[in-house]
């Protein structure tokens, strides 16, 4: 991998696993100096083992305000600056219309829509003229999901926070692009799926439906990642990029 993000400072929002955690990985690679954050100690200090190099890992919960100022105050110890905030925090749970509580979606818009808008947000006096957020949304922000109406609805507005933010931000020259991952083998999605030999089975069924006959590698969403945020996307500004084997575009 080239070096194109060399001295370049990275936040990188849940990134103890899955997307986040090969996102982190990628832009290490690349020669930036990255923050991670996670809610779990465990977690996070097994991430920064894993990731290595210049990695610095702060435990937060990206819905908790004071959680985020401790992540930027951490990062201005260190630095004058950001280049890059990849605002990637997120989950979700199944609950079929009729069954949703207030508690699941307050939980899943505090998460999703209000952490990813403070994070970016509070990143705002660090991140230099000219720099880059990614946002992770996803294809069920165009695409309907029996049982996850909640979580559709926040990644929704995930990418329309793209759309309006590249206007608030213009005079920066500051670009803003969403990623929407399809079906990705991660931790968290066995999880949701219920785990084991039923998550397998799950995502053997979703890969009959993917053009590209399988599920995406969290790799793969990271390098789509890197290039939204690097200056090969100089031009690139405001969009969705589905990394999704074509699932969502048939």
């Amino acid at each position: 991998m080239t070096r194109s993000f060399e001295n370049k400072v990275v936040v990188v929002t849940g990134g103890t696993s899955g997307i986040g955690l090969a996102t982190a990985k990628a832009f290490i690679e690349a020669g930036a100096s990255v923050f991670i954050t996670g809610r779990r100690q465990d977690a996070l200090d097994a991430a920064v083992k894993a990731i290595g190099g210049r990695i610095t890992g702060v435990r937060g919960d990206m819905a908790n305000l004071s959680d985020i100022d401790r992540l930027y105050d951490a990062v201005q110890q260190r630095h004058s600056h950001i280049d890059v905030v990849f605002a990637n925090a997120g989950g979700g749970e199944f609950a079929a219309l009729g069954a949703i509580t207030e508690a699941h979606y307050q939980t899943t818009f505090d998460t999703n829509v209000k952490g990813v808008l403070f994070t970016v947000q509070k990143a705002l006096p660090l991140l230099r003229d000219g720099g880059a957020i990614v946002l992770t949304s996803s294809t069920t922000s165009i695409s309907g999901t029996p049982a996850f109406s909640v979580y559709s609805a926040t990644k929704a507005a995930i990418r329309n926070f793209a759309r309006n933010w590249i206007l608030d931000l213009k005079d920066r020259q500051i670009r803003v692009n969403a990623i929407s991952p399809g079906v990705t083998d991660t931790a968290g999605l066995n999880d949701l799926f219920g785990g084991g030999d039923q998550a397998e089975g799950t995502k053997a069924y979703l890969a009959g439906l993917i053009p590209a006959g399988r599920v995406g590698q969290p790799d793969e969403i990271a390098k789509a990642v890197l290039f939204l945020a690097s200056d090969d996307a100089s031009f690139v500004n405001g969009v969705e990029l589905f990394v999704d084997g074509g699932q969502a575009q048939i």
